[in-house]
């Protein structure tokens, strides 16, 4: 089984001050997504970021923050506000894989997951076990989940790998995001900046603190984080860039793909 996490600065313009989805973008990842399945099928779990549909919600309502209890209608509202923008997003992703042929069916986080202090601590995966039995591919997103400390708050996409890893045990985890993994720095805007071919532990991380970008959901630094814990218990990832034409195609047959991988093995 693979879990394929897709980002949602792939999907969508992240920095819109609207919801817009990347309809290239997407149709291709779907088309590459459809041609591995059918050169040699796997059991697939897709993941997806929130993008433009979620952070800026987000950050409006200060989701996952303390507040009075007068705040409670209003911050209840924009829970409703973040669920229903991030769902719209999935439906637009679900719908381009099923054009393409593909059964994906949606498992939102808000359904079956509840946090504590903004880490998830339950959530039944039968389900999800269920459809990958059966042939379907789970499609799961970053959403607002309740929260038994905070009332609500963010689970983003990377949280969410790490839990479905430790419980499902995939083959392998991918991470697309819209570069070729990790860098020390925005490689968008620094000619400078160093690539990183692996990274083994937390140590490493200190050369990024303070010069990634960081949303909502902890940026690259959060991703690393959530990986490396995965490394822990033998569960290798690997970060690259799935803007680049057949790239998802590639590290799902197998082939290799410029990334960076987060293993504890040397």
């Amino acid at each position: 089984m693979i879990i394929l996490k897709i980002g949602g600065s792939i999907l969508t313009n992240k920095d819109s001050k609207i919801s817009e989805v990347d309809a290239a973008s997407l149709n291709r990842i779907a088309s590459e997504i459809k041609a591995s399945m059918d050169n040699s099928p796997k059991q697939l779990v897709i993941v997806h970021g929130a993008g433009s549909f979620g952070h800026p919600p987000a950050k409006k309502h200060k989701i996952g923050e303390e507040f009075d209890e007068s705040e409670y209608p209003q911050k209840r509202l924009g829970f409703c506000e973040i669920q229903n923008e991030v769902k719209k997003l999935n439906m637009f992703i679900c719908e381009a894989f099923i054009k393409e042929g593909l059964p994906a069916i949606a498992v939102p986080a808000s359904s079956f997951i509840t946090a504590t202090d903004k880490r998830i601590t339950e959530g039944n995966l039968d389900l999800f076990k269920n459809y990958l039995a059966k042939g379907f591919i789970p499609v799961i997103y970053g959403d607002v989940v309740l929260d038994n400390e905070l009332e609500f708050c963010v689970i983003s996409g990377d949280q969410l790998i790490q839990y479905l890893a430790i419980n499902l045990n995939p083959d392998k985890v991918i991470l697309g995001t819209d570069v070729d993994g990790v860098y020390d720095k925005n490689p968008k805007t620094h000619d400078d900046a160093q690539f990183f071919d692996k990274f083994t532990s937390l140590k490493d991380l200190d050369i990024l603190e303070g010069t990634t970008n960081v949303d909502v959901t902890g940026g690259m630094v959060g991703k690393i984080k959530e990986l490396l814990f995965l490394a822990d218990l033998g569960i290798e990832s690997k970060i690259i860039n799935a803007e680049v034409k057949d790239n998802i195609f590639k590290v799902l047959e197998n082939e290799k793909v410029k990334g960076t991988i987060i293993s504890r093995g040397n």
